[in-house]
Order: C-alpha cells, then sequence, then structure tokens
C-alpha cells in the first residue's frame, strides 16, 4: 500500500486534517454550533463549482468561499440576533442550492466533482499536501494559543465579555479557522461528510468524562483512528475515502455510549 505516493499523500493530510478537525471541532461543539461545519463544507463545494466553472484550482476557491461563507455567518448572527441554528439551516441550503445550480450551467458534474463530494484518496498531490502542512501549521498555532480564551467563550460568552474578552475577535478567528480546515478537508473526506469528522470525535470524547484536555486529547485520538482506518479501508475496498472514515467513527461512538 505505501508503494504508492497518493497513498503517502492520502495519510499525510489525513493525519493533518485529523489534528485539524478534532481541535477546531471541540470548540464548536462545546458552542453548540455543531451544524456550522455542515454548513461551511456546502459553502465551499460553491467554491469547487465556481473553481470548475471558471477555469481555476477549485481547492483555493473553496478555501475563500468558506472563510467569507463563515464571516457572513458571524456577521448576521450578532448584528441582526438571529438564533444560530435557523442562520446555519439557511446558508446550508442555500449554498447546496447555489453550487447545483453553478455546477448544472458549467455542465461538469464529473469524477472530479464526485471526489470532492465523498472523498476521494487518488486526488490528493503532492501539491496538495504542502499546501495542508503549510495551513495546517498555522491553523493548529493558533488554536494552541488562544485555546484558553476558546474554552472560555464556548461555554460562557457574557460572562467572557463582562470579563473584557474581546468575544467578537474570538468568534471570528475560530470560524476563520474552521473554514479553512473544511476546505482542506473536502479532497479527503468530501464536502457531505467533513461535518462528521469535526462533531463525532469531540461528542465520542464527552462520553468519558476527562475534562477540557482529556476530551482534546481522546477526540485527536479517535480522529487519528478513523482517518487510518478509513483510508487503508478504503484503498483495500474501493470506496470512497470519507464514507469509510465516517463509519469508522460512528463505529467508535457507538462503542462510547456503553461507557458508564
Amino acid at each position: 500500500m505505501f508503494e504508492y505516493d497518493f497513498m503517502i499523500y492520502a495519510f499525510l493530510s489525513g493525519i493533518m486534517i485529523a489534528i485539524l478537525s478534532s481541535m477546531s471541532g471541540a470548540f464548536i461543539v462545546l458552542k453548540r454550533y455543531s451544524l456550522l461545519s455542515e454548513t461551511l463544507a456546502h459553502s465551499s463545494l460553491v467554491g469547487v463549482a465556481v473553481g470548475i466553472l471558471l477555469g481555476l484550482n477549485p481547492y483555493w476557491s473553496s478555501i475563500v468561499f468558506a472563510i467569507i461563507a463563515a464571516w457572513l455567518i458571524e456577521f448576521i448572527r450578532v448584528e441582526f440576533k438571529i438564533y444560530s441554528d435557523a442562520i446555519l439551516a439557511i446558508f446550508l441550503s442555500g449554498s447546496l442550492a447555489l453550487a447545483v445550480i453553478i455546477v448544472s450551467l458549467a455542465d461538469s458534474f464529473n469524477n472530479s466533482l464526485f471526489s470532492y463530494l465523498f472523498g476521494s484518496i487518488l486526488s490528493v498531490s503532492e501539491d496538495d499536501l504542502i499546501v495542508m502542512l503549510v495551513f495546517s501549521f498555522f491553523a493548529l498555532g493558533t488554536l494552541l494559543f488562544i485555546h484558553k480564551e476558546l474554552y472560555f467563550i464556548s461555554y460562557d460568552e457574557e460572562l467572557a465579555k463582562a470579563s473584557g474578552l474581546n468575544v467578537k475577535f474570538y468568534n471570528y478567528l475560530l470560524v476563520s479557522i474552521v473554514a479553512i480546515v473544511i476546505a482542506l478537508s473536502i479532497q479527503i473526506v468530501g464536502s457531505l461528510l467533513i461535518g462528521a469528522l469535526m462533531v463525532i470525535p469531540t461528542i465520542s470524547s464527552l462520553r468519558l468524562k476527562k475534562g477540557l484536555y482529556g476530551t482534546l486529547i481522546f477526540a485527536l485520538l479517535f480522529s487519528i483512528i478513523s482517518v487510518i482506518v478509513g483510508i487503508s479501508l478504503s484503498y483495500y475496498m474501493s470506496v470512497p475515502s470519507g464514507a469509510s472514515i465516517v463509519v469508522v467513527l460512528i463505529i467508535i461512538f457507538i462503542g462510547t455510549l456503553f461507557k458508564k
């Protein structure tokens, strides 16, 4: 399996995505903002569709569209006082509808787009791996540097404001990191399944009741296990890598349900 370069690229990028998604996903779950990952995944799909239509690199266009959508969601949530789940539902359905329209106009529903929907271990190139590495160091370094502030605003945003913390800045920073992670992930996991990789590991680790750092460690462990096993199953069974990863995550989650 490891005699092929594309498998090495897939495992390296998958492990990086597992680390980033588990770290960032923990905070959006604690904020009860889990649907954000699914919404931004659909927004990044719009970027992919625009990239295909205009002949641009879908990788970069997906990052740009995901970040713009994240900022718009946060702006509307704060400035217009709309419930989080409501605004996320609007963006989720709207983004998917827009992506379908653009793809239909481009007449480009091909294998390339299919890999962005469900993930493909064949789609990660050496250049993609370098881009992932650069963004991963930036995102992970930022998360580690501000994890205490994110923990504070995740549990009590109003108290954080009263304590003098710049809640708006940290919220925008968090959703920006989540947007980048999702845009980086869709080649491995797929835009329709990336939400599971950000949410299920944290939900599973919360069942173990190990505190913040214990939750982060177990979420990271569950993510890495699911990526390694899922990509291996994808290679040997010739199925989409995203689906394999999510199935492994579901099995882990079911196992944690029996933890007393």
